[in-house]
């Protein structure tokens, strides 16, 4: 079983990612720290990024001196990842099926890390079973994933939209592919343990996301990630029809609102939450 449905999400949602790789990297400031703590990058190492995005992680290991390997779903954020980080193995791969010491030759990872990019799998088990074949013997692995509850992440600046529909969508759901896939604490052990990885710890980590970038007060850069989102995309392609220029145009000046009333000091912030989890092979 593969990963096509994340593949054709990540085929049109990439797009956001990478023209906002920096407000997103400002936003997750708290959560990109706690996973390099976690995974103890060190020169020589050879490291994998699961889910690397737009190079975060592998710029970090790369600055560490490590030989940084990335694997993604999405060609485009393959494509920026190697443009950010030019040292760095980027390959186009599902980390859950393709044999990634093959994809990636060299000697078995030492280290195994993930921000926000192990949460799709269609079968979280199977996926990280592939990953451990990758990883050589006590490789350790650090990666953050959304905690279950969390929606400030996913609905501030999209609320007053959603109040618009008839029938307005719910959270994500949490234990199925998607944003919360490992929101459950518990199933995240269970899976772990399944696929092999032993000493798993699984701790809660929230972040103070700070939206500000270059000084801005953080209000348009908010409003861009999540209207560049799969949600908010799929608000305004219903809403935008619907309500003509100048209704769009108000509904637009309504999550401006939303969002600068989570001002602080200034400019946008609120913490989000997430669990940190470590584990060995």
């Amino acid at each position: 079983m593969g990963n096509e449905g994340m593949r054709e999400v990540w085929a049109s949602g990439s797009a956001g990612w990478v023209r906002h790789q920096r407000i997103y990297d400002a936003a997750f400031v708290p959560f990109t720290t706690a996973v390099l703590a976690a995974a103890g990058l060190a020169p020589g190492q050879r490291v994998l990024d699961v889910g690397c995005g737009t190079g975060t992680l592998l710029e970090a290991a790369a600055a560490a001196g490590a030989h940084p390997v990335g694997v993604d779903i999405s060609d485009a954020m393959v494509a920026a990842a190697r443009l950010r980080v030019p040292g760095a193995a980027v390959i186009v791969a599902d980390a859950q099926v393709d044999d990634l010491a093959a994809a990636a030759p060299g000697a078995p990872f030492d280290k195994v890390v993930s921000r926000f990019g192990v949460m799709f799998f269609a079968d979280p088990c199977a996926a990280f079973a592939n990953l451990r074949a990758a990883a050589a013997p006590d490789a350790r692995l650090a990666f953050v994933c959304w905690r279950e509850g969390e929606r400030d992440l996913f609905e501030v600046g999209l609320r007053s939209l959603m109040a618009r529909l008839e029938d307005p969508p719910g959270p994500p759901p949490s234990g199925v592919p998607g944003p919360l896939g490992l929101g459950e604490e518990a199933h995240v052990r269970r899976v772990l343990a399944d696929a092999g990885w032993r000493d798993v710890a699984v701790e809660p980590v929230d972040g103070l996301c700070d939206y500000g970038v270059d000084g801005s007060d953080g209000v348009a850069e908010r409003l861009a990630i999540v209207l560049g989102g799969q949600a908010g995309r799929a608000l305004r392609a219903e809403l935008e029809p619907r309500l003509g220029p100048a209704g769009w145009d108000a509904a637009l000046e309504d999550a401006r609102q939303e969002v600068r009333e989570r001002m602080v000091d200034g400019v946008v912030q609120f913490v989000a939450h997430a669990w940190l989890v470590t584990a060995t092979n």
